[in-house]
């Protein structure tokens, strides 16, 4: 299992393409934790929520990042703060939709999250119960087209985020 450090270096090694698929509805990150105060007391959250930078590095070298979050409304507070940063990462020229069970059931996906990279390597990211990363495990590669129709059947089933946060703001 890959480390937080391990796991990021990646980010920096594929090729091409990385998806993500999300599905929880907290996240305990502790980089994000004076931001996620910050953005519950309805504070500035800065001008990296304008142009997310960790998203524009991948995509100035003309690389696509793209996600699906799968979720149940009424959001948690945690999502709301996740979704209200969207748009920046959008800015930056990531693709993000939204699976909304309260809107419709969408069956077939796993329940947990994954990160698809250059459409060969499938890390199952593992966390705890209360949402903190545990770490990052390379499945093998008998699983890649399992995870490839995951990764398809998530953008096709998906809302784009902008429509999705038009109703739901």
């Amino acid at each position: 299992m890959l480390s937080g450090e391990q796991f990021g270096r990646l980010f920096e090694t594929f090729g091409q393409t990385a998806f993500r698929l999300e599905t929880l509805a907290v996240y305990d990150i502790e980089e994000e934790r004076e931001e996620f105060e910050r953005f519950l007391a309805g504070g500035d959250m800065g001008p990296d929520w304008d142009d997310n930078p960790w998203v524009r590095s991948m995509t100035d070298k003309g690389k696509q990042v793209s996600r699906v979050h799968v979720l149940k409304s009424p959001l948690t507070a945690y999502l709301r703060y996740e979704l209200a940063a969207y748009p920046g990462n959008i800015t930056a020229g990531e693709t993000i939709g939204i699976i909304d069970h309260a809107e419709g059931d969408v069956t077939g996906l796993p329940d947990h999250d994954f990160w698809l990279f250059d459409d060969q390597d499938v890390y199952r990211m593992h966390y705890t119960p209360g949402g903190a990363f545990i770490g990052a495990e390379l499945l093998p590669h008998e699983k890649r087209a399992e995870y490839r129709n995951y990764r398809d059947m998530a953008l096709a089933e998906a809302t784009p985020f902008e429509d999705y946060w038009e109703r739901h703001r």
